[in-house]
């Protein structure tokens, strides 16, 4: 089914869904469950649109004048405020690009489709012409 009114006069079909586990609050008193996110083939403003779903599974309550979101926690009443969230989001920006900084060059493989341990040819179905096979790495462990 597809949706719209996320970006002004754009409408699409959901490319598939993701199930993601997503938490809110601190260490000594939080909620955590896992969402179902339709996933979408166009940039916009949000990574993750939260809506009544993830509300009814956390029980939330939505106060758009205070921009506050009001969940119940095990110890006492769990708030996110919006300004709260923006700073965590650039402090998780900042992390992800000094972690893709100092990851290793994955773009050293990049274009071929060779493998890099020995693979093993396996027929897909030996009496059909056209000779499909599946490779199997043949450093996988047996259990």
């Amino acid at each position: 089914m597809p949706f719209h009114g996320i970006m002004l006069e754009k409408r699409t079909r959901p490319l598939g869904r993701i199930d993601l586990p997503v938490c809110f609050g601190t260490p000594s008193n939080y909620r955590k469950e896992v969402l179902t996110f339709k996933v979408v083939g166009f940039k916009g403003t949000y990574h993750a649109i939260l809506g009544q779903s993830c509300y009814a599974k956390f029980m939330a309550v939505p106060n758009y004048s205070y921009l506050k979101l009001k969940m119940s926690g095990p110890n006492s009443i769990i708030t996110i405020e919006y300004a709260e969230a923006l700073m965590e989001a650039e402090t998780l920006i900042v992390n992800l690009d000094r972690l893709g900084s100092e990851a290793p060059n994955s773009k050293s493989h990049a274009g071929t489709f060779e493998p890099i341990e020995v693979v093993k040819l396996i027929p897909v179905d030996p009496t059909y012409p056209d000779n499909q096979a599946l490779r199997i790495s043949t450093t996988l462990d047996i259990k």
